[in-house]
Parts: C-alpha cells; sequence; structure tokens
C-alpha cells in the first residue's frame, strides 16, 4: 500500500458520519453585510494558523463532496436579524457543499450550522473568545463543538475547548496527559506545537496518531516523491542501458564464437584435405617405387 493508498484508506476509515443538509449552497443574501473594517486576522501568527489549519481541513475532507470549511468569514444564524451573525476563525460545517464558495454563511438558508467552531486568542478579543462567546456558539447557534488557542508562542499556552452535552448542557473537553484535546464531531486529536518562527501551531491527529500534513509538509512530500521518481526512472535508465550493453556484448562475445569455431572447422578441412592429399602422393611415391601391390 503506498502513501496516496494508505491516506486515503484512513480518510474513509476515519471520516466523520453525517446526514446531508436540508438547504442548499448560498453564496449571497441580500442585505446581510459580508464584510467589515476590521483586518482579517489579528496578526501574521493568526494568519499562519488560520491558513495552515484551514487548508489541512480543507485538504483532509476534499474526498467528501459535503464539507464547508468556512474561515475569517461572517457566519449568520437568525433569518431576519442582520446583528445576528459571528466571525469565526475557522467553522467546519457538515452536510454542506463546499461549493460554491459563499460571501456568507447562513444557517436557515443552507439548514445547517457549523459542527465545529475555532477562534485564535488576541488581545482585543479573547476575553469575548473565554467568556460569552462559548454560550453563543454552543447555545444560540447550536454548535457541537468550540475550541480557542494561543498562536503566538512568546505568550503563554492556552487551549481549550467546550461541547454540548446530551443533556444541551455545556461541559468543558478535558486534556490528555500531552495537553491535546479530542474532537467528536471531527473524531480528530488536536495538539499545538511550537514552530522555529514563534507560531504556536494547533494541528489535527487522526486517531491512529497519523498527523495531517500541512501545506508545507504537502509541498516538500511531493517535491520528494518527484525526487524520488526522478531517482528511480534515473536508475530505471541506467539498469536498461547496463542490461542493452550485457546483451550487445553478449551478441558480439557469440559472433566471435561463431567466427572462432568457423576458422577451426575450416582449419580442421583444410588439415583433412592436406592429410588425404598426402596419403595420395605418399600413394603415387610407393607405386613409382614398385612399392605398390604387382
Amino acid at each position: 500500500m503506498n502513501a496516496a493508498t494508505d491516506a486515503d484508506f484512513k480518510r474513509r476509515k476515519y471520516m466523520p458520519i453525517f446526514p446531508k443538509a436540508t438547504g442548499k449552497p448560498t453564496v449571497y443574501i441580500e442585505g446581510y453585510p459580508s464584510e467589515d473594517d476590521e483586518p482579517m486576522s489579528a496578526t501574521g501568527f493568526h494568519g499562519e494558523q488560520i491558513t495552515t489549519l484551514s487548508s489541512q481541513f480543507k485538504v483532509y475532507f476534499e474526498a467528501d463532496s459535503l464539507v464547508y470549511v468556512g474561515f475569517d468569514s461572517f457566519v449568520y444564524y437568525q433569518e431576519g436579524d442582520i446583528t445576528k451573525f459571528v466571525a469565526p476563525d475557522i467553522h467546519v460545517v457538515f452536510g454542506v457543499s463546499p461549493f460554491p464558495q459563499r460571501r456568507s454563511f447562513y444557517t436557515w438558508a443552507e439548514g445547517a450550522v457549523p459542527a465545529v467552531v475555532f477562534e485564535f486568542l488576541s488581545d482585543s478579543t479573547a476575553a469575548q473568545d473565554r467568556g460569552r462567546k462559548v454560550r453563543q456558539y454552543l447555545i444560540d447557534i447550536g454548535v457541537q463543538e468550540y475550541f480557542i488557542h494561543q498562536p503566538e508562542g512568546d505568550k503563554p499556552p492556552e487551549f481549550r475547548g467546550w461541547r454540548r452535552s446530551a443533556s444541551g448542557e455545556i461541559e468543558g473537553i478535558a486534556p490528555d496527559a500531552e495537553e491535546g484535546l479530542f474532537s467528536h464531531a471531527l473524531n480528530m486529536q488536536l495538539r499545538w506545537e511550537d514552530q522555529p518562527n514563534h507560531v504556536r501551531l494547533l494541528r489535527p491527529y487522526l486517531p491512529d496518531g497519523t498527523p495531517l500534513p500541512t501545506p508545507l509538509e504537502e509541498k516538500q512530500a511531493r517535491e520528494q516523491a518527484q525526487a524520488f521518481a526522478q531517482e528511480e526512472a534515473q536508475r530505471r535508465q541506467q539498469a536498461e542501458a547496463a542490461a542493452h550493453r550485457a546483451e550487445v556484448l553478449a551478441q558480439e562475445e557469440s559472433q566471435r564464437r561463431r567466427q572462432a569455431e568457423a576458422v577451426a572447422q575450416e582449419e580442421a578441412q583444410r588439415r583433412r584435405d592436406l592429410e588425404s592429399e598426402l596419403e595420395q602422393l605418399r600413394a603415387e611415391l610407393a607405386a613409382l617405387r614398385g612399392d605398390g601391390p604387382r
């Protein structure tokens, strides 16, 4: 089983099961703003974290045609009220098509709400992310799981999560021994790791411990695979060239052997001819001397 086949097998094995949404993809509804004056990401740390994690989810879920991954965009959750919206850093919605791209996500039009939401802490929003947004996401909107993470490596680590219990209550997600949290909605383990560029990167892992590669790791893996394929092709060409040379040498050796055999046969024939001629001369000489029969 090669790497691509193994990845496809694991996707099928660990992909969450969910129903198709009851609505339809909606690009834009008139009267609902799709942007504000806020920057898309608070800092470069947030930008790298958002870009990396959303790309990982998009690549992983691309095999399924009913998973939408949104980032830095509005989610409206009450029809007719343009004040009822959130703008999570990343949200994952199951049961809806990833295409076409939306300017905003309208829960009543799509017939679905985000299953998982991620917010990455910044100085201006951290209090809201830790406080009122927990209830807003889990109770008001109906999100299954909500996670917050501090992506700035120079600040103290903070990675927390909440989910709705079976009774509809909010409960904290208990960390494991490595300070990771398990997302039942995504069927993934989430852990952070410090990067050399001071980004504290939140990373998803499959239940068997396989990490979802980052875009950079995907690029490096493709380059390594291409380099390996080129090396294999070069080795195959060299092997074919060596086999061709060996075949040519074998043919030349066979031809030399046939030529030598032909020369040997000619030499043997000449020797027989000479012996026959010599025997005839001896007989003629004996007849001249009278040595022959009378």
